[in-house]
Parts: structure tokens; C-alpha cells; sequence
């Protein structure tokens, strides 16, 4: 394996050779950074600057704002962030979608890392195409259509030698055309092969985005994305429902099991807490960050947010209705009702889930056994949940007037409970 230090070097040498005409040792360089130095001096970018001006990528504010929104590449911005952010949050380095030009739309990352990326121009709306900048990932990935990573001092502009940039290019799925690019900038970290893989894999993923999405589009009936309120149903016989004004959608246990818990902490969940809340040894970080993807496709791009995952809308569910009517004291025997018939919080395994329900169901019984009302009393120690309540049967043989012909009923339950648990 060879010495990274020495690598480098000996590119650095290379660069310097190439700058005072002389042709570097075929073995110096890879042919594909050697071939795009020769395009970038032939195009006359200046290698002492960072990023020479370019009068003809000027753009306002305002246009670049209503360019970028409109850019198809900006749809699939949730599924990047949901994809990378989480994982680069704290190692110094920035993701990057650019159009077809090279032009940044949109950088992210930390904002210490964003800081020390502008201080190269890294930033929105500069353009970073091969022709301006010179030997770089963005631009170098337009230029040949393909994933490239460059290291150090293979970039062509000498104040970007510092820097390490892995990007692959993103297509249309029905032109085929590139529409724009990925990247990942950063220090040493991104100079591992790792990275230029991870950021094709990403690539692949949006992809498949756009092509479901353009399957999606040629259907009328498709749901329509991003409501303004919604309710979810997750405890009848019909499966989880999500009903928004724009029509309703079937979903998984798993987007039902999601949606729930992202209503129960209104103050978001990062990835490892939702993958702890969603299975007893966790779920693996790419696998959450891939359902929250789905998710969105289904159900909207603005559904939930990022860092922390978080709804975005206005929900309502059966389950937190259940939560309203307990908290009040109201109709407990539909509650009674509501709970036996199961639906998701019976039917799943997953920790967060199992303790909203515990906590539900403890709440209901401690409500209606305070209120001591004959009725309830009778439904709940009837029920799945209630039947071996000892605590329940005794506060019903307490309400239940002497003489009562259910008393010596309710008297042999009583009987039976301390016999089998002992008390």
C-alpha cells in the first residue's frame, strides 16, 4: 500500500512541474487529473486564485433564489440531507448539490465547517465548473460525466490544495441528461476511497428518487405531497391510514410505528434515538435514514424535517385523541373499547411504541378506577387489559350497593385473583 504522504508529494511536485511547462512522469498523476490541469490552463484559469471572478455567473439575489427553488435537483434535497447530514454533522465537512453549470445551490454542513469553506468561495451560488475554477470534484465530475474524487494538491487552484472533494454526477431519469452534482468537501477524511462511494451510493438512492417520482407524476390518482394538516388512524380494522386534504394513503408498520413516535416527541428524534425507539438492539442508522426517505417520497417532501426528525404538519391521531379523553375523563368506556380492538400499539414490537402503550393503558386504568364508576369498571375488568386487575375488581365490589346479585360474582374474581397471585 503506498504512503499517503509520499502520494501526495509526489503530486505536489508533479503540479509544480506542470506550472513551469515540464511535463510530469506518467506515474506522478492520474492521467484523469493530468488531462483536466491541461483543460484548465487551456481555458486560462489563474492557479493562484481560489475563484476568479466570472462575470457571466452573476446573478442577484432574488434570481438565485427563484433558480434554486426551482431546480429540479432542490426536490431531492430532503432525501441528501436525511442520507449524509447526520453522519457529517461534526467532521468538518460540507455537502453540496450544484446544477448543471457547477453552480452551488446549496451547502450544508456544521457551521464551522461552512465557515471555512467560504473562506475558499465554497459557497451558494458560486460556480465551481472545471472552466472557472479549475481541477476540482464538481466541476471535474461534469466535465467527464462520471464520480471523481480529488485529493489536495490534484486540485488546480492552489488555494484549494488543502481541501479534499469526492462528487458524482446526478441524471435526469427520463432525459438522461445531468442535471446536477453531489459533493462531499472536506479535510484528510475525504480523501479515503470511502467517500467517493458514499457519495455514489447517495447518488443512486436520489436516482431512484426521481425515477419513482416520475413514475408517480404520470399518475393522477397519486397522493398529493406536503398537506397542510393530517390525521393518522392506527387503531382500527382497516390498517394505518394517513388522511390529508389531498386524499388518504395505506402505510406500513413501520411509517405508521414512525409517524407516532415523531407525534409523541414533538421535539424531534435524531437517528439513533428513533433507531432505539423502532427495535430492542436499535435499527441501523442507513436503515432509518432510508425509511424516513420513503417516507417522504410517499407522503410529501415537507412531512418531517431534519436534525432532529420532526413533523412539519399538523397531525392528529386516534391515539392522541385516546390520550385527550382520559386526560378529561370522558367516555373511558369507548376508550375501554378503542384499545381492545388492538390496531398498532397491540400489533408492534417496537420499544417506543410498546411504552406509549403501557403508559395509555396505565393512564386509563388509574383514571377509571379514581373515578370508580360502575359501568367503566364493569367494561374494563371485562376486558383484555382489565380481567385480572385485581386492584379494578375490588374497587367494583366496593361501588356495587350491598345485596347486589353481582357482588358474590365480583367476590369469587376477587377470590380467584389472590389465590393465583398470592396476596
Amino acid at each position: 500500500m503506498s504512503d499517503p504522504v509520499s502520494a501526495s508529494s509526489r503530486v505536489r511536485r508533479a503540479y509544480e512541474d506542470f506550472l513551469s511547462g515540464i511535463a510530469p512522469a506518467d506515474d506522478s498523476v492520474r492521467s484523469l487529473v493530468r488531462d483536466s490541469w491541461a483543460r484548465s490552463v487551456s481555458r486560462g484559469v489563474n492557479p493562484g486564485e481560489a475563484v476568479p471572478d466570472d462575470d457571466t455567473a452573476a446573478m442577484s439575489a432574488a434570481e438565485f433564489a427563484e433558480y434554486r427553488a426551482a431546480h429540479p435537483i432542490t426536490a431531492v434535497r430532503p432525501l441528501v440531507q436525511s442520507l449524509m447530514l447526520d453522519d457529517i454533522a461534526d467532521t468538518g465537512v460540507v455537502v453540496a448539490l450544484t446544477d448543471q453549470a457547477g453552480r452551488l445551490l446549496w451547502v450544508e454542513g456544521a457551521t464551522d465547517a461552512r465557515d471555512r469553506a467560504a473562506d475558499i468561495n465554497f459557497v451558494e451560488g458560486s460556480l465551481w465548473s472545471e472552466e472557472v475554477v479549475g481541477t476540482n470534484a464538481p466541476g471535474l465530475a461534469l466535465a467527464v460525466d462520471r464520480g471523481v474524487q480529488v485529493v489536495g494538491p490534484e486540485h488546480f487552484a492552489g488555494p484549494v490544495q488543502q481541501w479534499s472533494c469526492a462528487a458524482a454526477p446526478v441524471h435526469d431519469p427520463i432525459t438522461g441528461h445531468v442535471i446536477g452534482v453531489i459533493d462531499v468537501t472536506g479535510g484528510r477524511e475525504v480523501a479515503a476511497p470511502f467517500a467517493l462511494a458514499a457519495v455514489r451510493s447517495v447518488v443512486a438512492a436520489v436516482e431512484r428518487e426521481m425515477q419513482s417520482r416520475a413514475v408517480d407524476l404520470a399518475d393522477p390518482t397519486t397522493f398529493s405531497p406536503a398537506p397542510a394538516g393530517a390525521r393518522l388512524s392506527v387503531l382500527g380494522a382497516g390498517g394505518y391510514m394517513w388522511r390529508a386534504s389531498g386524499g388518504e394513503r395505506s402505510l406500513s408498520r413501520r411509517h405508521a410505528e414512525i409517524l407516532l413516535l415523531l407525534q409523541a416527541y414533538p421535539e424531534g428524534l435524531n437517528t439513533e434515538q428513533l433507531a432505539l425507539l423502532l427495535a430492542e438492539d436499535g435499527v441501523d442508522p442507513v436503515t432509518v435514514r432510508a425509511e424516513i426517505s420513503r417516507l417522504r417520497r410517499d407522503l410529501g417532501t415537507d412531512v418531517v424535517a431534519s436534525r432532529p426528525y420532526r413533523l412539519t404538519v399538523e397531525l392528529t391521531s386516534d391515539v392522541s385523541e385516546v390520550r385527550d379523553r382520559i386526560a378529561a375523563g370522558s367516555d373511558l368506556g369507548g376508550v375501554i373499547d378503542l384499545l381492545g380492538r388492538g390496531g398498532l400499539l397491540a400489533e408492534s414490537s417496537a420499544p417506543g411504541v410498546v411504552e406509549l402503550f403501557e403508559e395509555l393503558r396505565e393512564d386509563l386504568r388509574s383514571r377509571l378506577i379514581a373515578q370508580g364508576e360502575v359501568t367503566t369498571l364493569r367494561k374494563w375488568t371485562s376486558s383484555t387489559h382489565g380481567r385480572d386487575d385485581l386492584v379494578a375488581w375490588r374497587r367494583l365490589e366496593h361501588r356495587l350497593p350491598a345485596g347486589h346479585p353481582d357482588r358474590a360474582v365480583v367476590g369469587g374474581r376477587i377470590r380467584l385473583l389472590d389465590k393465583r397471585y398470592g396476596v
